[in-house]
């Protein structure tokens, strides 16, 4: 276990990362021990400091709750991390590239959730009666730590890697569409990289937000009306460079784009 000090020294350091748009030596390589709780207390520290410079919570993500994304950084675990309102994109925005370390896309779904969600024993059931509706989103991963060789320990550290997201497509109501089917296509330039179906995160992916709930109940923290959450990819990680158009088709539940200039 890391002291205080330290721990607001890791938060320090990569919100200097974030703002310099520059990536950090592993942070498991440089703190002998540091745990996951660790990793939570440092993600607590960055977000009181955004929280004082004026950004506001809307939402929280869940990550690698996928055999592929799990596969494709060697994690075995589901994390977590926070949405503020200046990290939330419309359909079709031209979003900017230089705001990122790296870029990287994934397919999700959005829970929006209509009452809150407390407590260890939340259910799928108990997410679904809480949710307002499902949207098409795509997660914008932004890593300030090093990408070779990271472990939990960092991803958490790093807000779960949480850059940004575009919402749009088609709002729907969980009982009006099998979650477990959703599929996606996913497009850069026009051409076809990655597909998937929701199944892909933990069998159904209101699994993910149950997940979250009882998390957030270890650190003293619940999921409010009004909150997005991001369920969890169900495609690897796409790269994107600049000028690059991103395209994701859902089918029935609509597509959802955007550009990095």
């Amino acid at each position: 276990m890391l002291d205080q000090e330290r721990i607001t020294a890791i938060a320090d350091e990569l919100i200097a990362a974030h703002e310099s748009r520059t990536t950090v030596p592993l942070l498991t390589a440089r703190n002998a021990g540091m745990t996951v709780e660790d990793s939570y207390a440092v993600q607590r520290v960055w977000r009181e400091r955004r929280e004082a410079a004026g950004a506001r919570l809307v939402g929280r993500k869940i990550g690698l709750t996928s055999k592929v994304m799990q596969a494709a950084t060697g994690i075995s675990e589901p994390d977590y991390g926070v949405i503020f309102d200046d990290m939330v994109h419309e359909n079709g925005a031209v979003v900017p590239f230089d705001a990122f370390s790296n870029v990287r896309i994934e397919v999700e779904l959005a829970f929006v959730l209509g009452a809150p969600l407390e407590g260890p024993d939340v259910t799928v059931f108990d997410v679904l009666d809480a949710t307002d509706y499902v949207v098409p989103a795509l997660e914008i991963l932004n890593s300030h730590i090093e990408l070779e060789g990271r472990t939990i320990v960092d991803t958490i550290s790093d807000n779960a890697a949480m850059g940004g997201m575009v919402v749009g497509g088609n709002p729907t109501r969980p009982e009006a569409v099998d979650l477990r089917w959703v599929s996606a296509l996913l497009y850069r330039n026009q051409v076809i990289e990655e597909s998937g179906v929701a199944a892909a995160v933990l069998n159904h992916p209101a699994t993910g937000v149950a997940w979250l709930a009882g998390k957030l109940a270890q650190h003293s923290d619940s999921l409010g009306a009004g909150e997005i959450v991001l369920a969890g990819s169900f495609t690897r990680p796409m790269w994107v460079q600049r000028g690059d158009t991103v395209l994701a088709d859902y089918g029935p539940m609509g597509t959802i784009t955007c550009r990095f200039e």
